[in-house]
């Protein structure tokens, strides 16, 4: 398995390979292959029985493939993740690790439109051959829509004004690219919180165009359903949202976090936390990679 340092310097590597808790034999998932880093840790210690599942729908992550008899690359979204686990005849796994973090790779490619930093098409698509852009959304979603997105996916306090001022501004012309766009939001954002604010703006369009919430819950309502008594789920968040819906699903065994108990108050979760507090990388990794500053370790155990 390769990784070029450019594509993604994976976050949490040791914590989060050691939370599957890997004996012999076994069937694993990666359903976030990327570069490669978490897999390849993965495999390192799989034993000949063992077996590791990644997915990934990016084509450039493909580039990363090495072949190895113990390993399966999956071309797909991750919410499919039953379905195509039961095509290659996988009822149960016994751990799935998900690193919910955008690669630097994407952040670094102008073509893809997922960062402010540099002039290019309004893209932010993960899988490049469907669905609709980042430019798409901006140009065709309502007033009220295009609000909701920045409000709910940015936590944008004037997701309105953001909203109206894009409107009026494509009635003029289209807004195709990051320049375009930059053009019609900057004014909204004074220059002290301009970078932050702008990363928000720019993660909500990128949950939008991904349908990321939608695909979180798919993946780990399948987790829950595949995973074996014993098995981990250990997965690393960046941001309050995929947080929220994660910490419900490993609490409650449900993403809303309602809590269902039994006649004597006990909780009829799943699951049992293997770590109650969550994990963040030390001061060392965060000095030596940046993007992992905001992350968070979650490690569960199916009961």
């Amino acid at each position: 398995m390769k990784e070029t340092e450019t594509y993604h310097v994976p976050v949490l590597l040791k914590e989060s390979v050691d939370g599957l808790n890997i004996g012999e034999g076994g069937a694993f998932v990666d359903v976030t292959f990327g570069g490669g880093g978490h897999s390849r840790e993965i495999l390192s210690r799989l034993d000949t029985e063992g077996h590791l599942y990644s997915f990934d729908q990016d084509a450039d992550a493909e580039k990363n493939i090495e072949p190895n008899p113990k390993f399966t690359f999956v071309r797909s979204n991750f919410r499919y993740l039953k379905n195509f686990l039961r095509y290659y005849g996988v009822e149960q796994i016994d751990g799935l690790l998900a690193d919910l973090g955008v690669s630097s790779h994407h952040f670094d490619d102008s073509e893809r439109g997922f960062s402010f930093r540099f002039e290019g098409k309004l893209d932010m698509r993960m899988n490049q051959r469907a669905g609709s852009t980042a430019a798409d959304i901006v140009n065709t979603y309502d007033e009220k829509r295009l609000a909701d997105v920045f409000f709910l996916y940015g936590e944008l306090k004037n997701a309105r004004k953001l909203a109206s001022a894009i409107v009026a501004a494509r009635k003029e012309k289209n807004i195709e690219t990051i320049g375009d766009f930059l053009e019609v939001i900057k004014p909204f954002f004074g220059r002290d919180r301009e970078k932050k604010e702008l990363a928000k703006v720019f993660q909500a369009l990128r949950i939008e165009v991904n349908h990321e919430m939608d695909a979180l819950k798919e993946m780990l309502n399948s987790a829950t359903q595949m995973l074996r008594p014993g098995g981990r789920l250990v997965v690393i968040t960046y941001h309050s949202l995929e947080d929220r819906i994660v910490k419900n699903m490993m609490k409650t065994g449900n993403v809303e976090g309602k809590e269902d108990k039994d006649f004597f108050g006990r909780s009829n979760s799943p699951f049992k936390l293997i770590n109650n507090k969550v994990i963040v990388p030390d001061a060392e990794e965060q000095e030596r990679n940046p993007r992992s500053r905001s992350a968070k370790l979650r490690i569960a155990e199916k009961i």
